[in-house]
């Protein structure tokens, strides 16, 4: 047995080829998974407590409902994904884990027109070094910036009405995840990639602010 394999129960462990989950985890991931869609959506429909019972509400905010639930799906789950496959290449054990009260938090700021976007973590344990903590930690980042190009990409490539919708919401939401997950204090992974090489983190940072000025130039288009 693997050594990262002797953190799971026998009951509970889930192998996908290689990779290892559990039913505790899946659990955690439809849980944040729902709610930080729902966050995005209030925030991006424009949605006030005021609106939640009108019959305007309902039809506009469906919409942002289902293409946030697309977009933060790919956005979220490759992300927590990323971590995951680094952290278990590593021969370590690794799980997401929802944080139910900042679930709540970015639910409630989302009527304010800011997310405070922290829904969880990957609980990494095993021998894991500076280096190692630092490339597991750019896994998850990586992989937004790199969806955030290639919805951005779409956005010219196929301006279909219906993918449209879903390409600008995607370019937005990976953008801001990407952006916010290398703040570089806390447990964000900005600040493990930020201890481990400096240079690394420069860069990333600098491409997920690049790609948050793109937006204000996209919408004047």
């Amino acid at each position: 047995m693997k050594y990262h394999e002797n953190y799971y129960h026998q009951n509970d462990v889930i192998k996908l080829g290689k990779l290892l989950t559990s039913k505790t985890e899946i659990q955690h991931i439809l849980r944040a998974w729902a709610a930080i869609s729902l966050a995005f959506a209030i925030m991006l429909s424009g949605t006030h407590f005021s609106d939640l019972f009108s019959f305007n509400f309902s039809q506009r905010f469906l919409y942002t409902l289902l293409t946030a639930a697309i977009t933060v799906g790919l956005g979220f789950l490759l992300h927590e994904l990323g971590h995951k496959i680094v952290a278990q290449h590593y021969r370590c054990w690794a799980e997401f884990r929802a944080d139910n009260q900042m679930l709540a938090l970015a639910v409630i700021m989302s009527f304010l027109g800011f997310i405070f976007a922290a829904p969880g973590a990957v609980m990494i344990a095993g021998n894991v070094n500076a280096r190692k903590n630092g490339l597991i930690s750019a896994a998850g980042p990586l992989v937004n910036l790199a969806l955030a190009m290639i919805f951005l990409l779409l956005i010219f490539i196929f301006p279909v009405a219906g993918l449209l919708g879903i390409s600008y919401y995607g370019f937005i939401i990976n953008s801001w995840l990407g952006l916010f997950n290398m703040l570089p204090f806390g447990n964000f992974d900005g600040a493990k990639i930020f201890r481990w090489n400096k240079f690394v983190f420069g860069t990333m940072i600098g491409i997920a602010i690049l790609l948050m000025v793109a937006q204000n130039f996209l919408f004047r288009i």
